[in-house]
């Protein structure tokens, strides 16, 4: 395929994820701002009272960030889980893998979709947590760095999900058992500072941790780790998932059974 057919392939997959999820706006987007004023209202009003302040922020704007990259994280990694496990479940994939269009055109095309997905929530989320606290930007190229980033990561880990998914309910064990407790454990709600010394440490190995921490030092200036370190993490992380990713789809892993 020559430059021009492979741009044509990458935008027509993925102009076909984001018509997908956007013809089920309702099921895709307004459940997640939904659940997030819920957060805000509960957490940001109610248990903020009782908390006051965290980090030198009062706690509803210190959990704000926590919350956006929260939904980005979990949008990002259903949209790629269900739409690519939904191609191998209708055998659609299979005609696309034995196509001439490159296995790395057709990996990036379902990973913006994600990636638009993610983003798309979390500015629905950010613009909804205006209604409750002041936000400031304190450094905009961390905040677009590392929310892409972490969008692309948990879009590649839903295609990986999705390649060794042999039911729906495979599906949707990672998120339950996996994702949901490391990003409430991750310190979206909480300061790993205000932690014992031995869960500080724990907290380390938490993933997580570093993108939530690192998205909240671009808007609130405030980190619990490095955030060098942090962004290096991210992004070594996601290009290695690519790689396993890309690997996983040349193999025909789980689409070949």
């Amino acid at each position: 395929m020559n430059n021009q057919q492979t741009y044509i392939a990458l935008e027509t997959i993925v102009t076909k994820e984001i018509r997908r999820f956007m013809r089920i706006w309702v099921q895709t987007l307004l459940p997640p701002a939904i659940t997030m004023c819920l957060y805000f209202v509960i957490f940001g009003n109610i248990v903020g009272r009782r908390v006051g302040q965290m980090g030198g922020f009062d706690y509803m704007q210190y959990i704000v960030p926590g919350l956006i990259m929260m939904s980005v994280i979990t949008n990002s990694y259903s949209n790629v889980v269900s739409s690519f496990y939904g191609a191998k479940f209708q055998r659609s994939i299979e005609e696309l893998v034995v196509s001439p269009v490159p296995y790395h055109i057709i990996l990036s095309g379902f990973v913006i979709g994600g990636i638009v997905r993610g983003l798309l929530v979390g500015i629905i989320v950010t613009l909804l947590s205006l209604f409750f606290t002041n936000l400031h930007v304190h450094h905009l190229f961390i905040i677009m760095y590392s929310v892409l980033m972490t969008s692309a990561l948990f879009s590649l880990g839903g295609f990986v999900n999705a390649v060794f998914a042999k039911s729906f309910d495979d599906v949707s064990i990672v998120p339950t058992f996996i994702l949901t407790p490391l990003t409430y454990l991750g310190g979206v709600f909480y300061s790993i500072d205000n932690l014992p010394p031995l869960f500080q440490t724990i907290s380390l190995f938490n993933p997580i941790v570093y993108m939530v921490n690192s998205f909240r030092y671009g808007i609130l200036g405030v980190s619990d780790v490095n955030i060098y370190f942090s962004l290096i993490l991210i992004t070594l992380t996601t290009v290695a998932l690519y790689i396993y990713s890309l690997k996983l789809l040349q193999s025909g892993r789980g689409m070949k059974e």
